[in-house]
């Protein structure tokens, strides 16, 4: 709830209809917040996204879904005046998080190395498109007072893991616009924070070319004996979003049950 008005406040989630993204939604939901989530799915898998959306609605919340991609402009704003338009009187935007897992896998020398344009479009998508959802929306002035900013970072943002290097690249200048946000936006009583969760078998972490290693090398080094589920990371992000976390800003905050302190 907006303390200033009294009214419900909205989470705009990008990455809403799968891993970390559709598991933070749903516990966003839980905590109270109507849910505004933007995916790119085929046709194949709209009856997924709508069976969600009819999931967060029977539990007393409102949702809507926006089937787009979220690094084109031109949708960007189309879907966020339309949010504009769904707001009701009071009502603003009091959680973004940034969860896209939409890039390239390529090698940087080689026979199949990776492209400019690959390179170019996985940092713009992972990366870049968090400066571009946070300034519309500050633009907007959706965003007031205490609101909270999420990305979903990974450890390969400061070490190798093969042919993930465009999405390293990506990661590491997503932390870096986190710092600046963090610090522009501090004024503003809104926080800016990226989350690194443990290794997560999800459906980006299985399109990484030896996944079946990096989710044994985990579990075996994890101190808590186990993987990171997008439950975990979504429950911290939950507690994040409290009045009482106003001071945690510009940090890379692991939530891995101890498994990056192995590393």
């Amino acid at each position: 709830m907006n303390q200033e008005t009294g009214a419900p406040r909205w989470a705009l989630v990008l990455g809403a209809s799968s891993g970390f993204g559709k598991a933070c939604a749903r516990a966003l939901a839980g905590a109270g917040y109507h849910i505004f989530g933007v995916h790119l799915d085929r046709r194949a898998g709209l009856k997924e996204v709508a069976t969600f959306q009819e999931e967060l609605e029977a539990s007393g919340n409102k949702a809507h879904f926006f089937n787009i991609n979220a690094a084109d402009p031109e949708k960007m704003n189309a879907s966020l005046d339309e949010m504009a338009g769904l707001l009701e009187e009071g009502e603003d935007i009091g959680v973004l998080m940034h969860s896209l897992a939409f890039g390239t896998l390529r090698n940087y020398v080689g026979t199949e190395a990776v492209s400019p344009a690959q390179m170019d479009m996985t940092v713009r998508v992972m990366g870049h498109s968090l400066v571009d959802w946070t300034q519309a929306i500050m633009e907007r002035e959706l965003m007031g007072e205490h609101g909270r900013i999420f990305a979903m970072t990974s450890s390969g943002s400061d070490r190798v893991i093969p042919s993930y290097g465009p999405v390293s690249a990506a990661k590491a200048v997503l932390e870096a616009h986190c710092r600046q946000l963090a610090y522009e936006l501090a004024p503003r009583k809104i926080t800016v924070n990226a989350l690194r969760g443990g290794v997560t078998d999800t459906p980006a972490l299985r399109k990484i070319p030896g996944h079946e290693e990096l989710i044994e090398g985990a579990r075996g080094r994890n101190p808590s004996g186990r993987l990171t589920t997008p439950e975990d990371v979504a429950a911290a992000t939950a507690a994040l979003c409290s009045r009482d976390t106003y001071w945690i800003t510009g940090n890379v905050i692991n939530v891995d049950g101890g498994e990056e302190i192995t590393a």
